[in-house]
């Protein structure tokens, strides 16, 4: 088998396998969107008993959305670097927002 011949089976292998990839990581959006139109409401819902938001959902939340952005990066051939379970899990960013919610406990033994 010559180079070129090889070459192009390579990379004919290669796009099938991103092709595969796709198709996965479409799905898990699928999954994903809903999940973060639930955290959505339950931070409103949160939001409007406590009066200010809860910081795990926050955190999820922000993780969920840079999680979502890696796929569609991914989906569009912006990258090749796939999304979780491939790579980590992202990181929250800090809460550039309002102050989460604290609990009288959690006030109590800040102090």
């Amino acid at each position: 088998m010559s180079m070129n011949r090889l070459a192009k089976r390579l990379a004919r292998e290669a796009i099938v396998l991103r092709i595969i990839w796709m198709l996965v990581f479409l799905l898990v959006w699928q999954i994903a969107v809903p999940l973060l139109g639930l955290v959505v409401l339950a931070q409103l819902v949160f939001r409007l008993i406590y009066a200010a938001p809860h910081q795990n959902l926050m955190s999820f939340g922000d993780s969920l959305s840079q999680y979502l952005l890696q796929i569609g990066r991914f989906e569009v051939f912006s990258t090749d670097e796939k999304p979780w379970p491939i790579a980590d899990w992202p990181q929250a960013y800090p809460a550039e927002g309002e102050a989460a919610y604290q609990s009288r406990k959690e006030v109590d033994t800040a102090e």
